[in-house]
């Protein structure tokens, strides 16, 4: 048996104990209050306890608890620093690690899937797993033709957890929503599980992997380990070392984390334009830096894991985008306008007013107006704050726009990666990369023309 709960009524009394631990605590942190403690220090502590409680109960039961955990963990650049501090501990746990699964239960999946000579294809196999996620867990091994190789072995029962937790998480979303201002926590739990399935199939994981690891073979910047084998279950890649992005977030060098951020907008935007396919799971354990770059052992390249959520983009990142991207800042209001309705963010029975739309976008496309722009915790809490507070005309509007299907994926990697940047402080030349890769930014460049996307 796997000691990721299974029982559907474990798992819901678990997550649903989680809003009842939250008024307690308020009812604690009020008594604190009344006796006479500071109102500073008892919301630090409160803070603090509601954050080891929450990330506990969503790291040990794994499944969906635990991939809502690691997606709303790259969000906390926009909580205000004085609640942020608290969170943040807790959430980078759930980037790397979880509980594993008792060494039986790996042994008797591998059995299953491999054969019962599994040991035989590998010269080594350690049973101490290596990393461990959310709907399974990694083990390091030499393969029998001698590469070094990363086992990932997807816990028993996972698919059954992962609904069953999201459809739970969804009943107290509302609860949730101040954890990450102006942001709706439902949408991204729906999105989280409208991609179930597709998670659990390490088939298309595999497919996914290896056209990315095909296309930047060689490249100077990203590397992308092969797919060695797979099977129902299991997946067997090639094993890369480097220095895990939140490893360079809490004590990385200003040169490490400014050659991250470039990276990783780098990759967040080639991707697609090269493979079709858009890397869906932006959050730093799915990341490395690896040393020995084009310029030396000084230099580094970013490697790239966990291919299981992609958006299948043949024709790499809708034109729309970058058409409009660019036309705002241009300023180009009736333009922007007419291509929002068009696109659907505007529905057919609201009017906006185009001066207003601009003027709500222009202040998140900030970091692609200059030639070099530095993410900070700081600006991505002035934007929060800027959409979340209910007085603000930004609020109002932003209430009003839609986020057409289409686009829900490719908006929440954006902002994901956005996060990771910001967390990082990392100073990127994003607008170089726009340039580069995005289709429309530049007038009369489609990208297509000619680099077409591979098919997935």
């Amino acid at each position: 048996m796997s000691d990721l709960p299974r029982k559907a009524v474990t798992r819901t009394a678990k997550l649903a104990a989680l809003p009842l631990g939250f008024a307690g605590r308020a009812t604690w942190g009020l008594g604190k209050r009344i006796v006479g403690e500071s109102a500073e220090l008892v919301g630090r502590e409160l803070q603090q306890r509601t954050a080891e409680q929450l990330f506990k109960v969503l790291g040990e039961l794994k499944g969906g608890a635990m991939k809502f955990g690691q997606a709303l963990s790259v969000f906390e650049s926009a909580l205000p620093e004085e609640i942020a501090g608290p969170y943040r501990a807790a959430l980078t746990k759930l980037q790397d690690a979880a509980p594993p699964m008792p060494t039986r239960t790996v042994h008797t999946v591998l059995a299953e899937r491999l054969g019962a000579d599994w040991r035989e294809l590998f010269l080594e196999f350690e049973d101490k797993p290596a990393a461990a996620a959310s709907i399974g867990q990694v083990h390091r091994g030499v393969w029998h033709d001698g590469r070094e190789v990363a086992v990932k072995v997807q816990y028993p029962g996972a698919g059954e957890a992962l609904l069953s937790d999201l459809n739970q998480l969804s009943r107290f979303a509302r609860l949730l929503g101040p954890l990450i201002p102006g942001m709706d926590i439902k949408p991204l739990i729906s999105e989280l599980r409208d991609r179930v399935s597709e998670e659990l199939d390490y088939g298309l994981e595999a497919q996914a992997q290896q056209a990315h690891a095909e296309e930047f073979a060689g490249d100077p910047d990203v590397v992308v380990p092969a797919v060695v084998h797979q099977c129902e279950q299991v997946l067997v890649t090639e094993w890369i070392e480097g220095v895990p992005l939140s490893e360079v977030i809490s004590k990385g060098t200003r040169e490490q984390r400014d050659r991250a951020g470039q990276l990783l907008s780098r990759f967040l935007f080639s991707g697609p334009a090269r493979t079709g396919l858009l890397h869906a799971d932006p959050h730093p354990g799915n990341f490395r830096l690896l040393p020995g770059g084009p310029d030396g052992e000084d230099d580094w390249r970013l490697g790239v894991l966990d291919f299981g959520t992609v958006d299948r983009l043949p024709g790499g990142l809708p034109t729309q985008i970058g058409e409009a991207l660019r036309l705002t800042l241009q300023g180009e209001a009736e333009a922007v306008y007419d291509m929002l309705c068009a696109e659907g963010f505007v529905r057919e029975s609201i009017e906006l007013d185009p001066d207003a739309v601009l003027d709500y976008l222009l202040p998140i496309i900030e970091p692609a107006q200059v030639d070099e722009f530095t993410f900070t915790r700081g600006w991505m809490r002035s934007q929060a704050a800027r959409i979340a507070d209910p007085r603000s005309p930004a609020h109002q509007l932003g209430r009003q726009l839609n986020l057409p299907p289409a686009y829900l994926l490719i908006h929440r990697v954006t902002l994901s990666t956005i996060g990771v940047l910001c967390q990082l402080g990392a100073t990127v030349r994003l607008r170089e990369e726009l340039e580069r890769w995005l289709p429309g930014f530049v007038p009369g460049d489609t990208f297509d023309e000619e680099e077409p996307a591979a098919q997935a």
